[in-house]
This record gives structure tokens, sequence and C-alpha cells, in this order.
């Protein structure tokens, strides 16, 4: 018997996808996925949906989660966070994390997710909405370009402190 991977399964494309923004009920979906993406890059997941609705849903929202949803529930999202270039004066917005459930990829959610990024980035007044893949991430530079994104170089060095 031929052993497959999820990602080499193509579900039937749901009738309608609907893109949202978070609410308090998809905190354990969204919880999930983020796991789900971070296990995908080989990464350790310790969001917990406590996290998550602090950071939504607090008294000082620290990022804006998209969802797309069908009939079964969520099947994808987007995270985003705000940017700002001070020597410009320039808004910007992150697209942090973008994840489509294995089964659903191909089926254009991911850009439908990128459309409203766009769209939520604008009527925050920003002026520009950037996105990173890892460098060996060939497919994601692919999508990402087809969307009219423009690679840019890599700078400089980021360095990190702990303040905790």
């Amino acid at each position: 018997m031929t052993e497959i991977e999820d990602s080499e399964i193509s579900l039937m494309r749901p009738s309608v996808v609907t893109i949202r923004t978070a609410k308090p009920r998809d905190l354990p979906e969204l919880n999930e996925m983020i796991a789900l993406l971070a296990a995908h890059h080989g990464d350790p997941s310790g969001t917990t949906p406590e996290q998550l609705e602090r950071d939504l849903f607090g008294p000082l929202p620290w990022i804006t989660a998209l969802v797309a949803e069908t009939d079964e529930g969520l099947i994808g999202y987007a995270i985003l966070v705000p940017l700002y270039r001070a020597q410009e004066g320039k808004r910007g917005m992150d697209l942090h994390h973008l994840f489509v459930r294995d089964g659903h990829r191909g089926h254009g959610t991911g850009q439908l997710l990128v459309d409203r990024a766009r769209e939520t980035a604008r009527n925050a007044g920003c002026g520009y909405l950037s996105v990173s893949a890892a460098t060996g991430n060939v497919m994601a530079h692919r999508f990402y370009e087809q969307l009219d994104f423009t690679p840019r170089p890599v700078t400089g060095m980021r360095y990190m402190q702990s303040i905790a």
C-alpha cells in the first residue's frame, strides 16, 4: 500500500468560503492551526487560546486574525501585525502567518486571505503589506510573487533580547 501525505490529498472545494475577522469562539481552532503551521516548519508551538484571547481581544489588541470558514469549520487563517517605518512616517502591516489546512490548499483560500489582509491593512491606513518566507520555501515564494509581492533583500541581522 502506498503511503500518501495529507498535503497530497485534495478535498472537494467548498461551495462557500467566508473570510472574516476571528471571534472568541474561534480560539481553539485557531490555536490548533497555529500549532499545525509550527509543526510544518519544525518549530515548537507554545501558544494557548488564552494568549490568543489576550492578543486579539484584550484591552490592548496586539494582532489581527482573519479566518477562512466553511460549513465544516475553519480551514485557514492569517495573522497581521502592525509595522512602522519611522523615517518615512508610513504605517504597514506584516502578514505574519498564512495557513490553509491540508486538503484545502490550491482552491484559492490563501489568495482570499491575502486579499482580505490587504483590505484590512488599507483600512488601517497602511501604505504597504509585507510578508516573509523561509529561504528554501520556493512554493511560498512563487505564491507571493503571483500575488504581486516584490522580493526585497535582507539587509542585516535582527537581534533579540529577553526582557521578561
